[in-house]
This record gives C-alpha cells, sequence and structure tokens, in this order.
C-alpha cells in the first residue's frame, strides 16, 4: 500500500482538485441581486449537543465551534430522528426518514433513486465536494460530485486510507482529523472561483474507539470527568429492551470506565474544534466568509455515562440530541440561541431554500430559514423517532416514538411489547417511567395516537403494523 505523507498531499492531490476547477464556467445565478451562498456543512461522528463549551460543557473547551455560535445561531433542540450513522446521514443528505428513503441499518446503500440536495445544488450551477465519512455502503458513487476524498465505512484516525475521486485507495500519514481538514482547505484554494460551492467536511471523530492525534493524547491526563447523576441508574422500572441493551460503561476492552473513554472522547473532539478554525480561518482569508453558510452538527448523540451506557440508539435525550451551528452574516444576527425543535431532517430543505431552489413535496423536513429572523414563525412542537437496527451491534430493540416539549412516549413494538414514557419537565434525567401508571393512562393514550398520525404524515410504509 503506497502511504503519502502530509507534505506529500499537495502534489498527490493536483489533478482531482485542479479537474474540478477545470469544470464549466457558470457565473453564480443571483436573487434580489444577492450571490447565491455557498455551503460549508461540517459534521462529527457521535458528538451530542452539549460537547461544545457554548452549551455547557463543563470539561470541554471548544473556542472555534463556540464562534459559529456567536457570529450564527445555535439550535439548542436540534433532535436526530434515527440515532445511527448510516440512517442519520442518508436523512441528512436526503431530508426524508429512514423509512423512505431505505437506509434503515447500518451497512446499507442509499439507492440511487433517492436523490440526495447536493445533486440538487450540482443541476444548478454548484460545485460540490465531498470530504471525509460517507459511511453508507454506496459511497456517493454515481452522485455527481466535482470532488471526492472519502473512506469506506469508519475508517482509522491514524494514517488514513482514503480514495480520492474514487480512484486507488492510498494511505496518508498522519490523523485523519488534520489530513480531511487539509484535503478541504485545499478545495477552498483551488476551486472554481466562477460558481458557489457546497463543501461537506463529515469528520470521522469523535466515533469510537477514540484515539486523538498525539499533541492532545495527554490533554486530559489529570481531569476528573463529571459523573452524571443517573450514572448508577439500577433500571427500575424500565422495559428489559433496556435493561438488556449491550453498551454499559465497564463491558468492553476499550471502555473500561468512564474517566478512560471520556478523556480520549473529548480530547478527539479538540482536535476537530482546531480544525474548524482553520477553515473558518480560510474562509475568512479567501473572503468567502460574507457569502458562505457555515453549517456544524453531528449525526446523533451519544451517552456519556447516563444510564450507565455509552453508544447511542435508544431515545433518551443523550442518543438523539445534535448540536446545530448555522452561520450566514447576509441572514443570521450573530449570538442568537433559538430553542425550537429542528431535526435532521431539516437540513436538505433548508439548503435548498436558501440556494432558492424549490423544495420536493417528498422531503419530510421543513427549511428552517423563516426561523432565522422571524421569532414568532409557525413550528413543530413534536416529532417522530424510529429505530430499526436489531438484532445486531448492542442489542437495542427496534422501536418508535413521540417527543413534544414535555412528553415523551416510546413504544418498542416488536413482541414482547414494552413501553416507556417520561415527563420531562420534572424528570428531564427520564428516570421515571410512567407508562404503566394509571393516572397518566390519558396521557400515554394520547401519545399513542398522535405517534400513529405522525407516521401517517410521515408516509410510513409500516404503519399497518
Amino acid at each position: 500500500m503506497n502511504k503519502i505523507t502530509r507534505r506529500d498531499f499537495l502534489r498527490v492531490s493536483s489533478t482531482g482538485l485542479m479537474a474540478a476547477a477545470s469544470a464549466c464556467r457558470t457565473a453564480p445565478i443571483l436573487q434580489n441581486h444577492i450571490p447565491r451562498p455557498n455551503f460549508v456543512f461540517m459534521m462529527t461522528d457521535d458528538q451530542r449537543w452539549d460537547g461544545m463549551s457554548c452549551a455547557g460543557n463543563p470539561v470541554l473547551k471548544t473556542p472555534n465551534m463556540d464562534r459559529i455560535a456567536e457570529e450564527g445561531v445555535r439550535f439548542s433542540s436540534m433532535f436526530v430522528t434515527t440515532s445511527l450513522c448510516g440512517p442519520s446521514r442518508a436523512t441528512n443528505l436526503t431530508g426524508k426518514y429512514a423509512h423512505l428513503h431505505s437506509v434503515r441499518l447500518n451497512g446499507m446503500a442509499l439507492p440511487q433513486g433517492q436523490k440526495t440536495f447536493p445533486e440538487f445544488l450540482k443541476e444548478t450551477g454548484y460545485e460540490t465536494a465531498f470530504i471525509g465519512k460517507w459511511h453508507n455502503k454506496d459511497l456517493a458513487e454515481g452522485r455527481n460530485f466535482d470532488y471526492t476524498f472519502m473512506f469506506k465505512g469508519q475508517g482509522r484516525y491514524a494514517n488514513p486510507v482514503i480514495a480520492e475521486n474514487f480512484g486507488p485507495d492510498r494511505e496518508y500519514a498522519g490523523h485523519v482529523t488534520d489530513i480531511l481538514t487539509d484535503f478541504a482547505i485545499r478545495f477552498l484554494k483551488y476551486r472554481n472561483r466562477q460558481k458557489p460551492f457546497c463543501l461537506f467536511l463529515w469528520f470521522k471523530a469523535p466515533h469510537r474507539s477514540w484515539f486523538p492525534p498525539e499533541r492532545y493524547k495527554d490533554l486530559f491526563r489529570d481531569a476528573e470527568m463529571p459523573v452524571p447523576t443517573n450514572y448508577d441508574d439500577d433500571y427500575r422500572g424500565r422495559p428489559d429492551a433496556v435493561r438488556n441493551a449491550d453498551m454499559k460503561v465497564g463491558d468492553f476492552d476499550d471502555v473500561p470506565d468512564l474517566n478512560a473513554f471520556l478523556r480520549r472522547y473529548y480530547a478527539c473532539l479538540a482536535a476537530v474544534d482546531e480544525n474548524v478554525g482553520r477553515v473558518l480561518e480560510t474562509l475568512k482569508a479567501l473572503n468567502y466568509e460574507k457569502d458562505t453558510v457555515v453549517l456544524y452538527s453531528g449525526d446523533n448523540g451519544f451517552f456519556l455515562g447516563e444510564h450507565h451506557f455509552f453508544d447511542k440508539r435508544l431515545m433518551y435525550e443523550e442518543s438523539i440530541r445534535v448540536p446545530l451551528l448555522v452561520k450566514y452574516p447576509r441572514l443570521i444576527s450573530p449570538g442568537t440561541i433559538d430553542s425550537r425543535m429542528t431535526l435532521n431532517i431539516d437540513v436538505a430543505p433548508t439548503i435548498l431554500d436558501l440556494a432558492g431552489l424549490p423544495v420536493p413535496a417528498d422531503m419530510n423536513g421543513r427549511s428552517i430559514k423563516p426561523l432565522f429572523k422571524n421569532r414568532k414563525a409557525p413550528w413543530r412542537q413534536d416529532f417522530l423517532y424510529e429505530y430499526y437496527e436489531y438484532p445486531a451491534v448492542h442489542m437495542v430493540c427496534k422501536h418508535r416514538g413521540v417527543r413534544n416539549e414535555r412528553w415523551k412516549y416510546i413504544h418498542y413494538f416488536e413482541e414482547p411489547q414494552e413501553f416507556e414514557l417520561y415527563d420531562l419537565e420534572n424528570d428531564p434525567h427520564e428516570m421515571n417511567n410512567l407508562a404503566s401508571k394509571k393516572e397518566y393512562e390519558s396521557i400515554r393514550i394520547e401519545l399513542q395516537n398522535r405517534l400513529r398520525e405522525l407516521r401517517q404524515e410521515n408516509r410510513d410504509p409500516d404503519l399497518e403494523e
């Protein structure tokens, strides 16, 4: 296997990048005399909503993620509709639930008939580039990106093996977070400046198992990590579906105890933050800031010891809630915090709307553009969640649920069927399952009916189950 040093990457990548830059030169389409915006969409793997200092993290300092929030908006109630890498990434790309785009499990391919938002952008004059973790089996083939630099599956942290423009796999010396950012910056510097662009930078970090760059490996060496108040959950009153989930801290060699895994997890995120800063500085140096929408999000949340768990999948808050930061100086007031419920199905319609394109009727999501300026814009009050990967790694049973501002109802729908009901206002840590209590029966029935309505509204083909 050929090994490419970071020093050599300019020479290695020049052919692919210059080929992208030689694409047909089409002037940006204007809307109301404002250039169509560029897009930079950065996404991490397994970063939950509070994995940033701007969201109150007591351990991690993220000045560059914070900068996006300070110069734009932080959506504090952003959720995924399936907390699993492959389905969530397909949802971000298509604006659809897993039951519609068909990627219900990891290891599946996104069908060619499921059109992604970068394809719509490409058709209307955008230059598109994907760098990082696509994850799904199709690896974006047939999506007509102008430039790609991606690895198969989860990839690896040290000396990653990556293919440029679907060419041969090559090994690159260094840490994957740095290398992906190197190539993202190279794309920005050498792209076709006659066209608007959409750049994806989808990091591997902080996915398990956690190996930060050498310069960060001792960052939290002496830090005592905070222990969640519900770390010692005895699962009393919880379904067997939760009790038997195989993702408990201490049961795996790479998760021997809470301190050990959190130190590595946060060190990987610190490296991501450094590289986010490199991208932001490049946009500034190239004079792209004013006309570029910067989005930063995660593919799913992650348990950091809550309920004695790590990983995700379950419909608990730590698993389904992710960051969403958006910066666009032409439209978004700096330093805004918005608590309205946004979802990963909203990303695709939002980007199309900002680009002045119609949102396809078959997308489940809604553009959040109206929220940027209108604090009273009508918005959703609840949403549907679904999870399908069972039996499989971590053994989390299939389930669906509905969450609104106060209540969460979860249905494990395969036999033996089980249920959970939580009052998020009075029980934010989800410790008291009310599903079997007589005094909450009317609320449970109301949410059960709403779950069915949401499945109907979102065209769930399994509705008769």
